[in-house]
């Protein structure tokens, strides 16, 4: 019975005071390096109270009575704390006269850690130790700790490489200005189509005789009516083009503003979830509208005039959200990593093809008579877009998996998916599959039969995708799967790891003597999937590339970092920015070095760490990009010959 008592009372106090510093024993912690991986961690106390400190070798019932934790589970411990000193036995009343080592003089522990990754410039540690006198114990006092390692990098302050300018490589062979601009026009050629597809469908089509009819034959005045149709147009274009003001006005709130809006977890999975709500509707079995105070309160508005007229354009694109939406929702989530600027460029050509047609049918009104007149068309339209929403809500399903790292939306299970959604639209368009509101006697035109047999092609093109052979690489619909190595197979063909930090890179490039390859991507970003598997795989280019250390830096991973690593970092402009995430510290790290946001980023550096050429964007011409990676190598080749 007494053995019993003495071990609840050794619980009891074990759970009381764990973790309460009594503040009777302060120990001062440090480091030797034994090699370039371990490190002997040494904690001392003076004890000048002359405490009875118990040996790291004693237990209490199953309790350690003392213990070492480390922050980061990745560090492993070699060899277990021991103790140096002059100890004594004693007995313990409290464990019915079990025999203990104690220190009751100066103390010394001392024990032996290893790194696996990149050695940090200090470790945070935790003492547990247990001590007593008389009739005082103190089990599991706790003791934190933040020690120097010699040699160590500390990967919370290396974001800023010294000396580094990006405007001054040793070769200028990167992105021009040009390639830029050129790069915005991409983007708003895009919003053209986006707008293009947007004015065809079931809300926008039959909108545009009956408005510019409208404005044509109730003019007061003749020619104002025209006048009047051509600023609606132009309204439109205004109102979509606005939408992208308040990405200008957060731009200087974090340099990664744009990527962690694309990125964000929550923000993709709520898309996810909208677009398939689209789907269904446009599939027929029930129909989105807005709140009846939002439409009327504009529709009441509207009057003669030039408020009037721009008040009729807020209605159009307010009732017409529910086929807008997914559309625009693919435009801004797709774009916004680029910047401000270019969801600008996207969003003015989106409504410069939803405005354009209004300004043209009121100049030539003659043209409505050759509009196709509305009827089931439409509706087919309407159901086609239904799936290609559902293919699309699996991207930002499958943006939302990668970033958080969930393992769910494997590479094979994306392409089963799109697989099943693919022989659903073609089995639709053959006349086999039926929705609400269609006659399932009605005749099956032609150009929808064509239509239906270049989807299944489609499907057919995709069905290698779920195997594990060189032919899943799918080059046409490269960047909306998953890249080839997050896959269900063990070892996928198609994948090669590279390395996924600088500073590991920086360290191999010093000792093979090769320059650095970094690619600034993204788990979510679309054009660096097609470089990986586009461009990269091109001989040309892989010969070159070879002769580099490849490090992929993902700016949108959500991963935490140690709480050693995580810091406030104090931008070269005097922004200070917290720094919590994996995907925080490389999207700092290429905004503050390369003055750039964007994904994907190409950038060459020496083992020196001296800038190359200048860096480069998304580059499909595969001659361009193993050019502009010779001129690096032709850099490091005239670096080598100045030493």
């Amino acid at each position: 019975m007494l053995k019993y008592k003495a071990l609840a009372l050794a619980l009891l106090l074990t759970l009381s005071l764990l973790g309460q510093g009594q503040g009777n024993v302060h120990w001062n912690a440090s480091s030797t390096k034994i090699s370039a991986s371990k490190y002997k961690l040494v904690f001392e106390t003076n004890n000048d109270d002359h405490w009875e400190i118990y040996s790291p070798l004693s237990i209490f019932e199953g309790l350690d009575a003392t213990r070492l934790t480390l922050s980061d589970s990745s560090i492993q411990i070699t060899e277990k704390l021991t103790a140096s000193g002059i100890s004594e036995k004693i007995k313990s009343d409290i464990f019915e006269q079990q025999q203990f080592e104690v220190y009751k003089d100066k103390v010394r522990f001392e024990a032996t850690i290893e790194f696996t990754n990149i050695v940090p410039g200090d470790i945070q540690t935790s003492l547990s130790f247990t001590y007593g006198k008389g009739d005082s114990f103190y089990p599991g006092e706790v003791e934190k700790f933040t020690i120097p390692l010699l040699g160590g990098k500390s990967n919370a302050s290396r974001i800023l490489i010294p000396g580094l300018d990006p405007s001054k490589p040793m070769r200028n062979c990167g992105a021009t200005h040009e390639e830029k601009q050129s790069s915005l026009w991409g983007i708003f050629l895009l919003g053209i189509l986006g707008g293009l597809v947007a004015l065809i469908t079931p809300c926008v089509f039959p909108m545009v005789p009956l408005t510019v009819s409208f404005f044509t034959k109730h003019s007061s005045h003749k020619g104002s009516g025209k006048k009047l149709a051509i600023l609606y147009g132009f309204f439109i274009f205004l109102i979509y083009s606005a939408f992208s003001i308040p990405f200008h006005l957060i731009g200087n709130v974090s340099p990664t503003i744009y990527n962690d809006i694309a990125t964000n977890v929550y923000l993709n999975v709520a898309f996810f979830a909208i677009f398939i709500f689209f789907a269904i509707s446009f599939f027929g079995f029930y129909e989105i509208t807005l709140p009846g105070g939002l439409a009327n309160s504009t529709n009441a508005k509207q009057g003669s005039g030039i408020a009037g007229v721009f008040f009729m354009a807020l209605t159009l694109a307010i009732v017409s959200f529910s086929c807008t939406g997914p559309i625009l929702g693919t435009l801004l989530v797709g774009t916004a990593t680029e910047g401000a600027w270019p969801l600008t460029a996207g969003l003015a050509g989106f409504g410069l093809a939803l405005g354009l047609p209004f300004g043209l049918f009121a100049l030539f009104p003659h043209w409505l008579n050759s509009l196709p007149k509305s009827g089931g068309w439409l509706n087919t339209v309407k159901v086609v877009l239904g799936f290609i929403e559902l293919a699309l809500a699996l991207k930002f399903l499958s943006n939302a998996d990668l970033v958080a790292h969930w393992s769910i939306v494997k590479r094979e299970i994306f392409f089963g998916i799109w697989i099943i959604i693919f022989i659903a639209l073609f089995l639709y368009l053959i006349g086999l599959i039926h929705f609400p509101h269609e006659s399932k006697s009605e005749k099956i035109h032609p150009a929808r039969k064509i239509l239906g047999l270049l989807v299944l092609l489609f499907t057919l093109y995709l069905l290698p995708g779920i195997t594990n052979t060189k032919w899943s690489n799918l080059n046409i619909v490269s960047g909306f799967p998953p890249p080839a190595c997050y896959s269900v197979y063990e070892t996928p063909i198609n994948c090669e790891e590279p390395l996924k930090d600088y500073n590991e890179a920086l360290a191999l490039s010093q000792k093979l003597n090769k320059p650095i390859l970094i690619d600034f991507t993204g788990w979510a970003c679309v054009n660096c999937r097609k470089m990986e598997e586009n461009v990269w795989i091109k001989p040309e280019v892989r010969k070159v590339m070879e002769k580099f250390i490849l490090v992929s830096l993902y700016v949108d991973d959500k991963r935490v970092l140690p709480a050693d690593q995580q810091s406030n970092y104090t931008t070269k402009s005097g922004t200070t920015i917290r720094i919590t995430t994996v995907g925080d510290k490389w999207g700092v790290f290429e905004t503050e070095n390369f003055n750039a946001s964007s994904q994907p980023l190409y950038a060459l550096v020496s083992p020196n760490e001296q800038l190359l050429t200048t860096p480069i964007g998304y580059t499909p011409n595969s001659i361009e990009y193993a050019a502009w990676l010779q001129c690096g190598i032709d850099a490091f080749e005239e670096l080598k010959r100045l030493k």
